[in-house]
């Protein structure tokens, strides 16, 4: 069990914790103090990362998807995590549900049913296809499959993977830097390593912000829909604690009890919720337009995945695919942390099917349900959800509640949702949290694995604390932007890790340390 007593400072990492904290408050108050002069300077800075190093995002995108599949068939996937004699620390299914719910379901109930309308009413322009159309549709639902399927779960699943054998295998410490102790030997146990840590909880926290932003705008939309609450900045106030209460209790009771119980109840919520817009939704064209969609999304994989749309100056790549990896890198990380240590015990090739395979099969299977029927829906005129997009009055995050709104009994599946999407928000937060508390902590171990309750708290209360005044006194772009712009280090860092983990890969006896006699170890 994790030590959990001894007051605030308590094994606290100083050099990681401190750094990321200033910069984050500094960040809100210069926005509040002066938004257009903050919004400028950093659409300024997000626009040259993005234009200078996209082609980087992309990049390590593509080669986290090549890793991860060679890894699927190779003599690596062979080797247990922690030992020949590591017993695993859950069942299959909460491990998946945790995975699932903790990375990018957050993502997949807010933006299946936005985003393809927007590329069916906004296709990019080099490629020819008008909008509006049934060649629209295609390039919209196959444009799903490539945001949120196997390109986003290989970026977290290189990282997370080369933290685990770096961890229970190569006995190293619990930080980022071990990661690239294949490559750096003993310079990644440095104040460089600590460097590395600070600079991925910084991009981590924004992250977390914006997301739980729009989470608060999701359900006050649903509060609004359904109770006609009104939208304001104390109802997102209410919202606010909430969630962040829920999930700080939650992390508070360490893995074993509030996330596994929590993912467990989501990811089951997730699939009700699933099954029952299948079946009551156009069932027959989400099927056969999901297939269709999904042959398209498979001939079409490299070119898609490597799309830049730079000898067209064409921005959409920038504005859609660039713009998620460079998120999805800033977050994968810290992610790795939380995931790569629940994955003691397993085999890498368990690791594979978890983390890789099964949450990207989930993730096309989400989008043809629900990407397709709101499809359906703006194509055949039942709802313009176009309308509803650009309506400064609802916007994207009324986008579903519309969809569900079309079904016989849609008051309940809005009311299930809405549920859903809470449960969703705290689960991932509450993993998150969980993470950067031990990052922000020292004396982390397998046998002590939990940070200080108190990093819990304060890290919860930050992240809670900064989304709340950027939706009510700023603009969450803002925030939003600057976690992607966490994205440019954390693509330096991540492109070292796939080098790290080809290393291991090819030649595993040379860095797996670990004693065979190893004992299980608790959570």
């Amino acid at each position: 069990m994790a030590k959990q007593s001894g007051g605030l400072f308590r094994d606290l990492n100083h050099f990681v914790f401190w750094p990321p904290f200033v910069l984050v408050v500094a960040a809100v108050v210069l926005n509040v103090l002066d938004k257009d002069q903050f919004t400028k300077t950093i659409n300024q800075a997000n626009g040259w990362v993005i234009g200078n190093f996209g082609w980087l995002f992309t990049t390590c995108a593509f080669l986290a998807v090549l890793l991860c599949v060679y890894i699927c068939f190779s003599s690596f996937a062979k080797l247990r995590i922690g030992g020949a004699e590591a017993k695993p620390l859950m069942s299959m299914w909460n491990w998946f549900a945790i995975t699932v719910c903790t990375t990018i379901a957050i993502g997949i109930l807010f933006w299946s049913t936005v985003e393809p309308i927007m590329h069916y009413t906004s296709p990019p322009s080099s490629l020819g296809i008008d909008a509006n159309t049934p060649a629209a549709a295609k390039f919209a639902m196959s444009t799903l499959y490539v945001h949120w399927s196997f390109t986003p779960y290989a970026m977290y699943c290189v990282a997370s993977l080369m933290f685990a054998f770096a961890y229970y295998n190569m006995k190293k410490p619990f930080s980022l830097g071990s990661t690239l102790a294949p490559l750096l030997g003993d310079y990644s146990t440095t104040a460089a390593a600590r460097l590395v840590d600070s600079v991925c909880l910084y991009s981590l926290v924004l992250g977390m912000a914006a997301a739980l932003g729009a989470g608060i705008l999701t359900i006050s939309g649903g509060l609004t829909f359904l109770f006609e609450v009104p939208s304001n900045k104390w109802v997102w106030l209410a919202i606010t604690g909430a969630i962040v209460g829920t999930f700080i209790v939650s992390s508070a009771t360490g893995l074993m009890n509030g996330i596994r119980i929590l993912s467990d109840i989501n990811a089951r919520a997730l699939f009700l919720l699933a099954i029952v817009i299948l079946v009551m939704g156009p069932t027959v064209f989400i099927l056969s337009f999901g297939l269709e969609s999904l042959g398209i999304y498979l001939t079409t994989f490299f070119e898609r995945n490597l799309f830049t749309g730079a000898l067209d100056d064409d921005n959409w790549s920038a504005d859609w695919t660039v713009f998620y990896w460079a998120v999805w890198l800033a977050w994968a990380p810290i992610t790795a942390c939380f995931l790569g240590r629940i994955a003691y015990g397993r085999t890498v090739r368990e690791f594979m099917l978890i983390n890789f395979v099964l949450p990207s099969l989930f993730g096309i299977a989400w989008m043809a349900i629900f990407g397709g029927t709101a499809l359906h829906q703006h194509m055949t005129g039942v709802v313009d959800l176009l309308a509803v997009i650009q309506d400064p009055n609802k916007g994207n995050q009324m986008v579903s509640y519309e969809v569900f709104n079309q079904f016989t009994g849609g008051i309940f599946i809005v009311a299930f949702y809405l549920f859903s999407a809470f449960v969703c928000f705290v689960t991932s937060s509450d993993s998150n949290t969980t993470a950067m508390a031990a990052i922000s902590s020292t004396g982390i171990s397998p046998e002590n694995p939990e940070g200080n309750i108190w990093l819990k708290i304060i890290w919860g209360a930050t992240v809670g604390i900064v989304a709340w005044v950027m939706i009510s006194f700023a603009n969450v772009d803002g925030i939003r932007i600057l976690s992607t712009l966490g994205g440019f280090p954390a693509a330096i860092l991540v492109l070292l890790i796939i080098v790290s983990l080809t290393l291991c890969v090819a030649n595993p006896e040379k860095y797996n340390q670990v004693d065979t006699s190893s004992s299980k170890i608790e959570l």
